[in-house]
């Protein structure tokens, strides 16, 4: 290469440039020009994933304090304005997991980012009369999914911009840190509202309704919009766009004729569908079981585990192996969920909570590996059957089979995702019908124990025993 074409293709490759020649698998072009690029749209991509966890679980700490300011809304609404951001995140990623290679990574990371900023003001104003219909505070919470379905797109981008072996690494951050948004979130929401952060700008505060004092609930909204206006631009002018990845919606729908694609979405409801869920469903269920003990004081700590975690599954996969890591996650997390059974109490009696709690963590940390060892599986499972399948091919039949495989796992990795996030919204609401039913939560943990043993069947069958199909 002369001086000439590196300086040309450094140029192509700065912030807010479209690039047209990527090639993360060969190692020369990844060490000169690829890793520095890679890290830089990773840079940007972890924050903004962030932000959009921290906004689709917003209402799982603003509900609590709804009815302490004068809404009205019955136990049950609240139910639901928890559990709506998760139903409509999980849909919207069912979109989202196809747009990167149409629209490009840089423009769909600013944008989906900007759009954050409408549930959030919307909802700092919504907060401040009290007599704001219930169907508004739908509409929000609805609207709070475009946060969730952001993990989709940027994890289908992140995956373009890495070589296949350290996707585990890359996928595990840009998640895991990701993920950190539903700590930061229940974390941050209790203590602004408390105080007026925001000044007089963000508006007066609202009384209490007992009369004990008063609350500053739109801080709960306002205080994402500096961010989310900074990161969006950080994305519009910092982030690439890959030209080499662009697809139709045709050649990525190739996957929905792929078993291996919806395996791994049953997998992944096992993880991720898990962590979300759990995240979601753990305040109102503490609540409900042990209701001496303030649950926003323990709130953070399981979605925070499992977020750090992640990037560890991410990374040991990338060494040990998905397939191996994904089946003792599986065997684990059926002997924590036995652990959070036998320290509930029974219909109100007995119980220990702090047995529940370290049950309850370990599930967090092991639904938080599980969540980087499966991803780590799919670009794995996709590359060997395209190898399978073009493996009488020429050099240009591979190399076109090598592009395909990494349309199909980007758009896999997106699907499942949004499939996954659907464990948001059917975790807490098995808590709330079980205990409507049989008085206690034990009828949706056995649930759950059956279903973590169909996710170890279909791990050892396909991809962890000797001679199976896909062995990652």
């Amino acid at each position: 290469m002369t001086a000439g074409s590196e300086v040309v293709q450094r140029s192509n490759a700065g912030p807010g440039r479209t690039i047209g020649d990527w090639q993360p698998e060969d190692a020369g072009y990844w060490e000169r020009t690829g890793r520095r690029v890679a890290a830089r749209n990773l840079a940007i991509s972890i924050p903004a994933l962030l932000l959009a966890f921290s906004v689709w679980v917003l209402f799982s700490a603003v509900s609590i304090s709804l009815p302490r300011i004068g809404f009205g809304f019955s136990t049950d609404q609240l139910f639901w304005l928890v559990a709506l951001p998760s139903l409509s995140g999980a849909t919207l990623r069912v979109v989202y997991s196809f747009v990167i290679p149409i629209f490009g990574g840089r423009r769909w990371t600013a944008l989906s980012t900007a759009s954050l900023l409408l549930p959030t003001l919307w909802l700092g104003f919504a907060v401040q009369d009290p007599a704001t219909p219930y169907w508004v505070f739908v509409v929000i919470a609805i609207l709070c999914g475009f946060g969730g379905a952001n993990f989709s797109s940027s994890m289908s981008n992140i995956s373009f911009f890495y070589p296949k072996q350290k996707q585990g690494l890359a996928l595990g951050l840009n998640a895991g840190l990701g993920n950190v948004g539903v700590s930061v979130a229940q974390l941050v929401v209790p203590l602004v509202i408390t105080v007026g952060a925001l000044g007089t700008l963000a508006g007066p505060p609202q009384a209490l309704a007992d009369g004990s004092g008063q609350l500053f609930l739109q801080n709960a909204g306002f205080v994402w919009v500096p961010a989310i206006a900074l990161v969006a631009v950080a994305a519009w002018f910092g982030m690439n766009d890959l030209t080499s990845v662009r697809s139709s919606f045709t050649e990525q729908a190739v996957i929905f004729r792929r078993k291996h694609n919806w395996l791994m979405c049953w997998l992944y409801i096992g993880t991720f569908g898990s962590y979300i869920g759990f995240s979601a469903g753990f305040p109102m269920l503490v609540k409900s079981q042990f209701p001496d003990v303030n649950p926003m004081t323990y709130a953070f700590i399981g979605p925070l585990l499992g977020a750090l975690m992640r990037s560890v599954g991410g990374s040991l996969a990338d060494r040990w192996g998905g397939a191996r890591l994904t089946f003792w996650v599986f065997a684990l997390m059926v002997a924590a969920v036995f652990g959070v059974l036998h320290f509930l109490p029974d219909h109100g009696q007995g119980g220990h909570f702090f047995g529940f709690l370290a049950s309850f963590m370990a599930l967090f940390v092991l639904s938080g590996i599980g969540n980087g060892t499966t991803f780590r599986m799919i670009p794995v499972i996709f590359r060997t059957l395209h190898e399978r399948l073009s493996a009488g091919a020429d050099a240009q039949g591979k190399a076109a089979a090598s592009r395909q495989a990494g349309i199909e796992s980007a758009a896999v990795v997106g699907f499942s995702g949004a499939i996954g996030a659907y464990g948001g919204f059917f975790i807490p609401k098995s808590y709330g019908s079980s205990i409507t039913l049989t008085g206690s939560p034990d009828m949706a943990l056995y649930g759950f124990i059956a279903f973590y043993i169909t996710c170890l069947a279909v791990t050892w069958w396909w991809y962890y025993r000797r001679g199976a199909e896909a062995p990652c």
